[in-house]
């Protein structure tokens, strides 16, 4: 489970891991128009939203409630973009993006295959 604050603050002060922070950073390099942060509980994330805490994750869900948040977070993106006509990094880990990538013709997921100690490792190296 991600490592989180424990009081009400925006989704970019509340993730709290080295992996999370390492992510934003490279995310941020990359000049996106727009960074969202996947999460179980509220779906497509802006970084500046204020949000509670919570204890929730992908990773203790069932197969069928993956399916049904993924079908939420792609109306969140699908209501903001034209999918097929944007281009879509994906730094989240498998669970969260195994039901996105489809929908995201030009997309990619420059960690893909990483454990966590090798995603580290090359997030530091690939940020300047």
């Amino acid at each position: 489970m991600s490592k989180k604050v424990e009081y009400t603050t925006t989704a970019r002060e509340l993730y709290i891991s080295t992996l999370f922070k390492l992510n934003l950073r490279y995310a941020e390099q990359l000049r996106p128009d727009n960074i969202f942060i996947l999460s179980a509980k509220y779906g497509l994330l802006p970084l500046n939203e204020e949000v509670e805490p919570y204890e929730l994750t992908l990773n203790t869900m069932s197969s069928n409630d993956i399916k049904t948040w993924a079908g939420g977070v792609l109306q969140q993106l699908s209501d903001r973009y034209k999918m097929d006509a944007c281009h879509f990094t994906f730094l989240a880990g498998e669970k969260y993006r195994k039901h996105l990538i489809s929908h995201t013709p030009h997309s990619d997921i420059p960690l893909q295959g990483l454990r966590i100690g090798e995603q580290l490792q090359k997030l530091k190296g690939l940020i300047s």
